[in-house]
């Protein structure tokens, strides 16, 4: 059974589809492109990273460093933004600032991964000051950090576990003690980590008894997005926006 909605961000009827990184099968991830690709696709949910520049500009990018996807080199916080501005993704899209985002798209909720420390007070106070508590869910592999955010923010942020609060899930799911913070909305798995399985449906249920949603990354093939749908998984994040949508609209949970 899908758990009562704890937070404006999951006000969402059925499963959510989130378009990961805007698509990044498309090759242009985390770019204004992409993200409106994903948009007239149907997509309202969408999953990107924030990292601050040397400057403190807040950067809708994955990579600690430009090197892997853009024509630009070098550690985003060793960067002033003037510079980050001038690299291409694929060698044609400009990275974004995060501020962009959400004016770019306001009917957009976003699912943010803060990837280091020094972004996350930048980007409470960008949450703040244009009031987009309601559009936020706030991630990061950290337990720390995601912990910290929830003390500086309050119940009006969104958040999911980190790595330590997925454990403590599984462990509980399997009848062992763990600690379990309670003012998370979301658990935000992989479907196998490391050949453990972590989504199953006693982890569904034990994170619906606690209720959490159930979000599961990446998943970029049809079999096993049906798989998860029919186990009861509340969100698939996916690579392939196209596939997602054909999955759900056969399923008839597509909105």
């Amino acid at each position: 059974m899908t758990p009562r909605i704890r937070h404006p961000y999951l006000d969402h009827p059925g499963p959510i589809a989130f378009a990961h990184r805007g698509g990044a099968a498309d090759g242009l991830e985390n770019t204004v492109r992409q993200f409106r690709c994903a948009v007239e696709a149907g997509y309202r949910y969408i999953e990107t990273d924030v990292h601050t520049t040397r400057d403190g500009k807040l950067v809708a990018f994955h990579d600690a460093t430009l090197d892997r996807v853009t024509d630009g080199a070098g550690r985003i916080a060793d960067l002033p933004w003037q510079e980050v501005r001038q690299a291409r993704v694929a060698g044609e899209e400009p990275l974004p600032l995060f501020e962009e985002l959400l004016e770019t798209f306001p009917g957009v909720r976003w699912n943010v991964d803060v990837k280091a420390e020094a972004a996350l007070q930048p980007f409470l106070d960008l949450v703040g000051r244009t009031n987009s508590w309601d559009r936020i869910c706030l991630g990061s592999f950290s337990e720390a950090r995601v912990v910290r955010a929830q003390r500086l923010a309050g119940p009006r942020l969104a958040t999911s576990y980190g790595t330590r609060g997925v454990l403590g899930l599984r462990l509980r799911s399997w009848g062992l003690p763990a600690a379990v913070r309670r003012s998370a909305v979301a658990a935000q798995v992989p479907e196998i980590q490391s050949g453990i399985q972590v989504v199953d449906r006693r982890f569904l249920h034990a994170a619906h008894a606690r209720g959490l949603q159930v979000h599961v990354w990446t998943v970029n093939d049809a079999e096993s997005m049906h798989r998860l749908l029919d186990l009861g998984v509340d969100g698939i994040m996916t690579d392939h926006i196209d596939t997602l949508r054909k999955v759900m609209e056969d399923r008839g949970v597509w909105v």
